[in-house]
This record gives C-alpha cells, structure tokens and sequence, in this order.
C-alpha cells in the first residue's frame, strides 16, 4: 500500500511516517501545497493523508486536486480538534474519513487500513482470488492453506494486481508504485520483469494458476481468476 502525506509540521511529518513504515506501508510526503499538487499530478497513491491546514494553499482545495486526478484513492483529512466546519466541508468534497490532533499512531494505521480497505479491497482484509488467498492484514499469501514466501516487494506488485483487477499496469507504474520518489534511480525496469517472474514461478509452484497476463509492449494485467 502507498500513502502520501501533506503535514507541514515536520516532527509530526516524521511521526507519521515512522509509524507508517513501520507498518509496511511505502509513503511519499510533501511539506506544503505546491509540493503536493506536484506529486497528485506525477503519482499514484492509494491513500492520501492531508492536513487542511497549510501555509502555502488550503488542504481543502487538495482534496478538490485528489479526487479530480485520484478518484479511486482513498483520502484522510488530518485536522485540529476545533476544525469542525473544515471536517464536514472535506467530507463533502469527497474525503473518506478524519482524524484529529493530537492522535494515536496506531489508530492512524487502522484508519489507513480500513479506509484502503473501503475503497481498494470492497471492504474485505481477506482477498481470495482462484486457489489464492492474501490477508491484507498480516501481509500473508496462502495457497491450498500453504503459506507462500513472498519478498515485501512481491507482495505489494501482487496486492497492487488484485487491488486495480481491470487495468493494464506498465513496467513504469510498478516501478513508481514500489520505488516511489526513487524510481528515477532505476537504469533500466529489468528489477520488475525479476520480481514478476519469482512472484509467478513461487504461486505456480504452490499450484496457483498464474496470477498476471503480459500485454505485449505495454506491460501487466490480472489474469481472470479461472485461467
């Protein structure tokens, strides 16, 4: 799962993503409003934490931002405890939930979660999929109740499949959903054709059908679930 923060208080912005990391979740973060409207318009996140309140531009108009360029996303408003109108405002232009200063981390997670879960997964912390089942949860894939080792890095191409099972994925959107800001680094995408192939040969081993379908020249695609 990537996450994206906008939090201009930089200790609470090293708080969250601590938290989030330790996690297992990638995160990108962005200290102010420009920032972040440069990566909405670069990146895709499956949820995005926004504080509303900026120094350089209105949270509330990133969210506008988001749900214009990321309507599958989910997003969560970060507030002061006395921003009440801004809360209802954020939720009505589309925001999936609120959390207000100052706050747990570990309810921030389970915030996280349960919103991904809503807007990625139906709902469900249990995906199954043909003979596979991956419980988001525990970051755990199973087949035929065999548990399958899969690297961090397989597991989130796999739960990145199975959350977007419609679209044709290319080599560059796996690479930026992995690497994020450091896919730049990357000189060739030949590190995503390797982990497709261990994540294929582990699953097929287990006696999984393969899970991914090559779209000649462009990139990835979820097999149906019967093939």
């Amino acid at each position: 799962m990537k996450i994206h923060i906008t939090e201009d208080n930089p200790k609470l912005l090293a708080e969250i993503r601590k938290a989030l990391l330790s996690a297992d979740f990638m995160c990108d973060a962005s200290s102010g409003f420009e920032h972040a409207i440069e990566k909405i318009m670069l990146y895709s996140y499956d949820v995005f934490l926004v504080d509303v309140n900026l120094p350089d531009g209105s949270g509330l108009d990133l969210i506008a931002k988001i749900r214009e360029n990321h309507p599958q996303s989910g997003i969560i408003i970060v507030s002061a405890r006395d921003a009440v109108h801004q809360k209802i405002e954020g939720l009505d232009m589309g925001a999936d939930d609120y959390i207000a200063k100052p706050f747990d981390m570990a309810e921030l997670v389970a915030r996280v979660r349960a919103v991904f879960r809503r807007k990625k997964l139906d709902g469900n912390s249990t995906i199954k999929y043909g003979m596979l089942d991956v419980e988001t949860k525990k970051r755990e894939v199973t087949v035929k109740s065999q548990l399958i080792d899969l690297t961090r890095s397989e597991y989130d191409i796999l739960l990145f499949f199975l959350a977007n099972p419609s679209r044709v994925i290319t080599r560059e959107a796996i690479a930026e959903h992995i690497w994020g800001d450091n896919m730049d680094m990357a000189d060739s995408y030949d590190f995503i054709y390797s982990h497709i192939k261990n994540l294929r040969k582990k699953l097929v081993g287990a006696g999984a059908a393969d899970p991914l379908k090559s779209v000649y020249g462009v990139g990835y695609k979820l097999n149906a679930a019967n093939e």
